[in-house]
């Protein structure tokens, strides 16, 4: 029987052609195995209401069409109601984009920097909230930080002229600061923003820089603005190391800024957890802690082994779990896997709930609603609803199975073959090569 071999999705995320090593992606689009845009409307009634049953098998076996990713994402993340109409999420929509443009506009107000097409890579104002006045560290900072980290020839003839660049707006940034300190002691708020958006912009710059897509000033701006903007509304967690490698996707995705903005918050629902930091311990650190105790239950003997051999706290697994191994794949097989992921553990309930705390004033994980049909639910949603797991805080994500899974599968290997706490770090990479094939 003829199978369609597929057509290559990396056509539609450029790469860079100086960055010869960057791996071929494994996701293709499959004829009638990939959720395709005739598929996805044919899922629609006339006034807008969406079957969101039809369409959540064919995700998780064989993934969305890049050309229709962003929409659909908008509904795994419960953006919207599947049962809203055309109109319902229009009005819904321009509601949340003049929300944003409030947001923006108070940050614009503290900073103008936010919105300007700029960006910042070096602190412009201390702990205690007075600005940093020296210039020449400013410029060293930029200068010393040459070209990106991830060998790409090309940025060596260009980092002089980008730290020139963000000297200069490092240095307008320092009169800014100066101008608000001026009237005031600033509110500790402003001051804990402040003292991110550095780190913001040195992140932002290392992100995906292998995509065409980031060769634009204004595209590392956007993404830039956006984390800028979700930090100073979540003051529980703010901004933290990996948030830019979630958010890059939704401003590739979705073109209105304002829309990327509320698909990357509504996936920051599902994931704050693991960001937030209490005094010694970090969200993601308690998803290690559940691994360990599967495999302890999966596979005893190699939770012995991993354990004797210093890896029992499970930390080789901490990356894959804070980003959902973006940092692992390429960047297309990295969104195919989310989107595996998501259509797996739906829930359209979603939309109702995270409406619910926005009406009430409260930014936290999401928990269970109102009862629908079991077959608007994701497969490993029913399994839990199934189990009992639907009324609890919050069942597992599947990406700490889909970790545990693969440690049982190359148990026996990893018995024979790990010795040492370096062959422990390697497990991470074994890990990585399951998944691709």
């Amino acid at each position: 029987m003829w199978r369609d071999p597929g057509q290559p999705a990396d056509s539609y995320y450029q790469v860079r052609p100086e960055c010869t090593d960057v791996p071929k992606s494994k996701f293709k689009i499959k004829a009638g195995k990939t959720l395709s845009s005739r598929k996805w409307q044919a899922a629609f009634t006339p006034e807008g209401y969406l079957d969101i049953s039809k369409t959540l098998g064919r995700i998780y076996r064989g993934g969305i069409h890049p050309s229709i990713r962003g929409e659909v994402w908008e509904f795994l993340l419960g953006c919207y109601d599947p049962k809203s109409t055309f109109d319902e999420r229009d009005q819904i929509r321009q509601r949340r984009r003049v929300q944003y443009v409030r947001w923006k506009e108070e940050c614009r107000q503290i900073f103008p920097i936010v919105g300007s097409g700029k960006f910042i890579t070096a602190p412009v104002i201390t702990e205690d909230g007075q600005p940093i006045q020296e210039p020449l560290v400013i410029l060293e900072t930029n200068q010393d930080r040459g070209p990106s980290q991830d060998g790409n020839s090309a940025e060596i003839g260009s980092s002089h002229a980008y730290a020139t660049n963000q000297s200069r707006t490092n240095a307008s940034c320092s009169e800014m600061v100066r101008e608000l300190t001026s009237h005031g002691p600033l509110d500790q708020k402003v001051i804990q923003w402040m003292l991110t958006l550095h780190q913001i912009g040195l992140d932002v710059h290392r992100t995906d820089r292998t995509l065409v897509f980031y060769e634009k000033q204004e595209n590392l701006s956007k993404l830039w603005d956006i984390l800028a903007v979700y930090a100073w509304i979540d003051t529980d967690v703010g901004y933290c190391q990996g948030m830019s490698d979630l958010c890059s996707p939704m401003i590739m995705l979705l073109e209105d800024e304002a829309d990327a903005f509320w698909c990357f918050e509504r996936l920051m629902r599902r994931l704050r957890g693991n960001f937030r930091c209490t005094g010694r311990t970090v969200g993601v650190e308690t998803q290690l802690s559940n691994l360990a105790e599967i495999t302890q239950v999966i596979d005893p003997k190699l939770h012995q082994h991993l354990d004797a051999l210093g890896g029992g706290d499970y930390l080789f697994a901490f990356r894959m779990l804070m980003v959902l191994f973006r940092r692992e794949f390429s960047f297309c097989d990295s969104l195919y896997l989310w989107e595996m992921m998501w259509a797996l553990e739906y829930d359209p309930d979603l939309f109702s709930v995270y409406e619910e705390l926005e009406l009430n004033g409260e930014k936290r994980e999401g928990s269970k609603g109102r009862a629908k049909s079991i077959r608007h639910y994701g497969k490993f949603e029913r399994e839990n609803m199934k189990n009992g797991a639907a009324n609890s805080e919050g069942p597992l994500p599947m990406s700490v199975f889909l970790v545990a899974s693969v440690l049982k599968d190359k148990s026996s290997m990893l018995l024979h073959e790990a010795r040492g706490l370096d062959d422990v770090v390697k497990v991470s990479l074994i890990i990585r090569i399951v998944l691709l094939l």
